[in-house]
């Protein structure tokens, strides 16, 4: 039977009412009591790391996260998390990067309800999730949620409510999970590896090093140019949404300037990554004048079918692990976890 370390960090799955408003109560302990099925799927070990709300998740609570399964990684098949719905896209794309190509399933789950609830989604999540991760087939990081597993980097909230609140963005599923049964489409493996072993699998590399100076900013019409030059001294990166397959406002002269003001920002040695603020199909600054500008300039990196959530983990990673921005470059288009297709 395998052994699966489920790491708890709180979120709604974990949270109970105290008359303010929902938050995290239970234990990870608890919280596998309550579906008593699992004890028939593997050998599960509880480790409670945190206890908080996911909208309080940040940058140095994924460093906890990857240096918990690093530190026990020897002593277990996979790994579960118990994680809140809100920030769960960003964690789970931050582990992609800082544990990469892991042999071993590092599986994320939550709950839209918590585990007490009488109409929980909960229960099911965390059954399902553990049958993900003893399965032989499954490894590196994912989503598990409302009966669909995702690739870590390809994950988003879509729905606030609804328990089917997770998409896969610009890839498809890695797998479905009906009852007690897992479908795959194809011989899925992951990106860049080779097929499982009946071999010990090897520890991967792990990263402890995250620069969270990176910024998200949405073009909106009318937004000011001017705001690059107010966010240089908090940020090292920036990630432009912009319109469409690739628009930047071009205003004409005698006011600053969108394009000025982002060649400043990157001439500076900053980063900037041009992404589209539509959800899906991804980016082309090759299509429209107002974007063939920005394709070659030195320092702009192109976000292509990549989920905004993807991008900032991965420049976040990048950040520590680059030394000019050249090195920058070639790491952040080097695909991990699918986090991007071919440009």
């Amino acid at each position: 039977m395998k052994r699966i370390l489920l790491i708890a960090t709180g979120g709604t799955i974990a949270s109970a009412e105290d008359g303010h408003g929902l938050s995290p109560a239970l234990s990870g302990e608890e919280l596998a009591a309550c579906v008593p099925e699992v004890e028939g799927l593997c050998e599960l070990t509880t480790l409670q790391l945190m206890n908080i709300d996911s909208t309080n998740m940040r940058p140095q609570d994924w460093l906890r996260i990857a240096n918990a399964i690093a530190e026990r990684y020897a002593d277990f098949d996979g790994f579960l998390i118990l994680h809140g719905t809100d920030t769960m896209a960003y964690t789970a794309a931050a582990l992609s990067y800082l544990v990469p190509a892991s042999p071993k399933p590092i599986v994320l789950t939550g709950s839209q309800r918590p585990m007490t609830s009488s109409f929980t989604d909960a229960k099911l999540n965390l059954y399902q999730s553990l049958l993900y991760a003893v399965d032989d087939a499954s490894r590196d990081v994912s989503i598990v949620f409302g009966g669909i597993a995702i690739a870590g980097t390809r994950a988003r909230k879509q729905r606030t409510m609804s328990a089917n609140a997770f998409k896969s963005v610009n890839f498809p599923p890695l797998a479905y999970i009906r009852n007690d049964r897992i479908v795959r489409a194809g011989s899925w493996a992951a990106s860049g590896d080779a097929a499982a072993t009946d071999a010990p699998a090897p520890a991967p590399v792990h990263f402890d090093a995250i620069d969270d100076r990176v910024a998200v900013l949405k073009l909106t019409p009318g937004l000011d140019p001017a705001i690059f030059s107010a966010l240089m001294p908090a940020y090292h990166a920036l990630v432009l949404e912009i319109y469409g397959l690739g628009g930047i406002p071009d205003y004409g002269a005698g006011e600053l300037s969108f394009k000025r003001a982002i060649f400043d920002w990157v001439d500076s040695g900053r980063a900037v990554v041009l992404t589209t603020q539509v959800p899906e199909e991804g980016l082309d600054l090759g299509v429209y004048e107002v974007g063939r500008a920005y394709a070659e300039h030195p320092g702009i990196l192109r976000g292509g079918d990549m989920t905004t959530e993807a991008i900032v983990a991965k420049m976040m990673w990048a950040l520590t692990q680059a030394g000019d921005a050249r090195e920058l470059e070639r790491l952040f288009y080097r695909p991990v976890n699918h986090d991007r297709s071919d440009d």
